[in-house]
């Protein structure tokens, strides 16, 4: 039995659900990932029961199963300092309220706390998102930072999130991180220190996420066995790495995504640098059997092309696995007595 394959509807938000679906079922799709937002607005779903049944008759229609859903937007306004124009831009109205920045964190925290809820309304066991990062700005280490503000950072995420997490315990769903900069994880040191800051807590977990690794230079296929345990969800999003010709730099240079003097872009899956089969192999290895999201970003190309070929492109490493050892019938052929 082969992984499902879905499709992450962050990218897609300008869309009506009833749209994404048709074209995901159209494309040969087995589910979605759904971002919350104006696909599912969580203030209205802990509430409205019809509204749910709204939402799974419109997937249940085009033949869509549901895993997760994600809150990525709303998840980033927890422990981020600053608060801003960038948070407004994203938030639900409920949510930015009035502006004020702890008001800001506490409704996002309370909000994440209600999406713990729909998710097991919906059956689902498994939230996606992000948690914000009270030292992210911090990440140059210049002007000096002293070694106990960022401790100081992790403590923040912990008193901020472990309430959380004791919501998505009751309602017994996890929740899995994408490790991402910006983020309080976003690489393999700072993935080991967010787990250790909530102890090791097992509500607590990660999306695996090749597309971030690549450009920091972080095996993805290392972390993938290193946090075998944690591996809550995966989603494929591809980068392309350009020849380094000592003017393009890792962290961007603030040039605009698909602008060929960047070192580094997002790109459609399986037209990028990630080593999928590598990665694809470890997962398997590792016993995870959750769905394969597909997330387009590609500046350069039409997202109805992308999204359509990435499907096909992640089925073909999906392979069954083989039933028995590839040398078992060595071993069979040596017992059998001579003719």
């Amino acid at each position: 039995m082969t992984p499902p394959v879905t499709l992450f509807t962050g990218q897609w938000a300008d869309l009506p659900l009833e749209e994404v679906a048709a074209h995901a079922q159209a494309w040969g799709y087995d589910g979605l990932e759904v971002a919350c937002g104006r696909h599912l607005d969580i203030a209205r779903a802990v509430e409205d029961d019809a509204y749910l049944a709204r939402f799974r008759e419109i997937l249940d229609r085009h033949e869509l199963q549901l895993f997760v859903i994600s809150n990525h937007l709303t998840g980033q306004a927890v422990c981020d300092d600053p608060i801003d124009f960038r948070h407004q831009a994203i938030l639900p109205p409920q949510v930015w309220g009035d502006g004020d920045a702890e008001s800001v964190r506490r409704r996002a925290a309370d909000e994440l706390k209600q999406t713990a809820v729909v998710a097991r309304k919906l059956g689902v066991d498994t939230v996606v998102g992000f948690s914000g990062s009270k030292i992210w700005p911090y990440v140059a280490l210049f002007p000096p930072v002293p070694a106990e503000v960022i401790d100081a950072g992790y403590e923040d995420f912990a008193q901020r999130w472990n309430p959380i997490l004791d919501v998505f315990d009751n309602q017994g769903v996890r929740f899995a991180l994408e490790v991402h900069p910006s983020e309080i994880a976003y690489d393999y040191e700072t993935s080991r220190r967010a787990l250790e800051a909530v102890g090791n807590r097992p509500a607590f977990g990660f999306n695996w996420d090749p597309s971030h690794m690549m450009w920091q230079f972080v095996d993805p296929v290392n972390f993938i066995i290193e946090f075998s345990h944690r591996i809550y969800h995966v989603d494929c999003k591809d980068t392309r790495l350009r020849e380094h010709n000592g003017r393009r730099g890792a962290l961007g240079s603030h040039l605009p995504w698909g602008d060929p003097r960047r070192g580094w872009d997002f790109v459609s899956t399986g037209h990028g640098d990630v080593p999928w089969e590598d990665c694809f192999r470890a997962l398997r290895s590792i016993g995870y059997s959750g769905p394969i999201s597909v997330e387009w970003e590609d500046a350069g190309m039409d997202r109805l092309k992308g999204a359509a070929e990435a499907v096909s492109f992640m089925r073909g490493l999906l392979w069954d696995l083989p039933t028995a050892s590839f040398d078992a019938a060595f071993s069979t052929a040596s017992q059998e007595p001579p003719a």
